[in-house]
């Protein structure tokens, strides 16, 4: 097995956290492997000062990092899994799921305490059609506003004073060391997280079976299951990563013997005005299952018409 690992990663300070999360797990089982960071820039990055929605989605963080992985220049590339879009390119896949931290959204602010706590015509920044969604049907006296760039960027924005508050992903802040900047965690119940938010999967060649084999130790069979529900109702949906859709899955046994696992949905008009919502319950054998059953309720209730006209929007 050859002794260089070289791992494909954005440079931003949470992507690097991910990357050398990876290279550090690879190590405790492979202490003799040598183990290179290789920082490509995305045209993500480029492009700050447009909603994601109008470049092109988060596919726009994988595209170059997975053009070095079917050439040959990388041998991984680790992604957060909320940035993956639905399909891979040919050859490629994610065999390999991280455990997942908190998947919630952070409420940050230096003024309130919470959005409930914000008052007529407060300025919230996001850059997530499902976030701004969700909270303007919450808080419909509140003013969404778009809010790019990296966490850091973030934050300072909200420090100078042109956000009365942001939100964030609470597992970026806390990987980043950022645990004291989370005002609130917003509920899910409010905030329906995005199809794997929390989770970090590790994308490789199908046909390079040695690092399918090496990766396989870092692999958490809860994250594969609930990853899988999730993706699976994104796809059955064919949704992109820059439209309000939200799908989240826990796993729990309440006292039964076997476990289950809940999947939720929902998919969203822009503003908010109407949000459609659905859930399965099911055996977390049949997670894929599962999902596609939230989608297909979806679609029926309307989801297809609302999608659309995001779709035409953005062409």
């Amino acid at each position: 097995m050859k002794k260089l690992v070289r791992i494909g990663t954005r440079q931003s300070q949470l992507a690097l956290w991910q990357a050398n999360y990876v290279r550090d797990e690879l190590l405790k089982f492979y202490p003799d492997k040598q183990i290179e960071l290789v920082k490509i820039v995305s045209e993500g990055d480029k492009t700050l000062d447009v909603p994601l929605s109008q470049v092109g989605g988060k596919g726009l963080f994988l595209k170059e990092l997975e053009h070095a992985l079917v050439d040959g220049e990388i041998d991984l590339a680790v992604h957060s899994m909320k940035d993956v879009t639905v399909s891979f390119p040919d050859g490629l896949h994610i065999p390999v799921f991280c455990p997942r931290e908190d998947p919630r959204d952070a409420f940050v602010s230096n003024r309130y305490a919470s959005l409930a706590d914000m008052p007529e015509n407060a300025v919230v920044g996001t850059c997530s059609l499902r976030r701004q969604s969700q909270i303007q049907a919450a808080y419909p006296h509140l003013v969404m506003k778009n809010l790019r760039g990296n966490v850091n960027t973030r934050l300072k924005r909200l420090d100078d004073g042109g956000y009365d508050a942001i939100i964030l992903a609470v597992s970026g802040l806390k990987r980043l060391g950022f645990d004291d900047r989370i005002t609130a965690e917003i509920d899910t119940t409010v905030c329906l997280p995005a199809v794997g938010q929390g989770i970090v999967g590790v994308e490789c060649r199908v046909d390079d079976s040695q690092m399918n084999e090496l990766l396989q130790p870092l692999n958490c069979p809860q994250a594969t299951i609930r990853i899988s529900a999730e993706r699976a109702a994104n796809e059955r949906l064919g949704g992109g990563c820059h439209v309000p859709i939200a799908v989240y899955s826990e796993i729990k046994n309440n006292g039964q013997e076997e476990y289950q696992l809940f999947v939720r949905g929902l998919v969203s008009e822009l503003d908010g005005s109407r949000i459609l919502r659905s859930e399965a319950v099911g055996s977390i054998t049949i997670a894929r299952e599962l999902g596609h059953r939230v989608a297909e309720d979806l679609l029926a209730l309307g989801a297809g018409e609302i999608l659309e006209s995001v779709y035409q929007r953005d062409a």
